[in-house]
């Protein structure tokens, strides 16, 4: 038995490259629009929102499985980064993410910590998604730096 849901989000331009975009299930909206020359930057850009939504569910995939294998991770902070660039037809595309989880608390010497780290990015809708066709770089370090977890090679 297959478990299917649809997540629905509207757009209607504003203006120019302006989109108000309204997210079904909430109260909420969003502007966004296309960086210069072509919009203004009133808002976050698509590749922008591509980017946040990867990192935003790797936060989360991490925060869920550290529960599971109790484990205190948070206050998890992250940055993620698109590395555009042009194909082969000379058409921008999103073609790298690196993503780097820092941990709010130590977990490096804490039970668990391996399997932790090697099944929460299963657990991410979003990038075990588009990662099947743009490369995530994913590094989760621990409060003072020490790197957890780096990119496979």
């Amino acid at each position: 038995m297959s478990e299917q849901q649809q997540e629905i989000v509207r757009l209607t331009q504003v203006d120019s490259y302006r989109f108000d975009n309204r997210f079904e299930g909430g109260d909420y909206r969003l502007l966004t629009d296309e960086p210069a020359p072509l919009g203004d930057n009133s808002g976050p850009s698509p590749a922008q929102l591509l980017v946040a939504a990867a990192a935003n569910c790797l936060c989360a995939s991490l925060l869920f499985s550290s529960r599971k294998y109790h484990l205190d991770v948070a206050p998890l902070s992250c940055e993620a980064v698109a590395t555009i660039s042009r194909n082969e037809r000379k058409r921008l595309r999103v073609t790298r993410i690196d993503v780097t989880l820092q941990c709010g608390k130590p977990v490096q010497e804490q039970p668990n910590l391996e399997r932790l780290l090697g099944s929460f990015e299963d657990f991410c809708t979003v990038s075990q998604s588009i990662g099947q066709s743009i490369a995530i770089a994913l590094t989760v370090l621990d409060p003072d730096g020490t790197v957890l977890k780096s990119p496979a090679a």
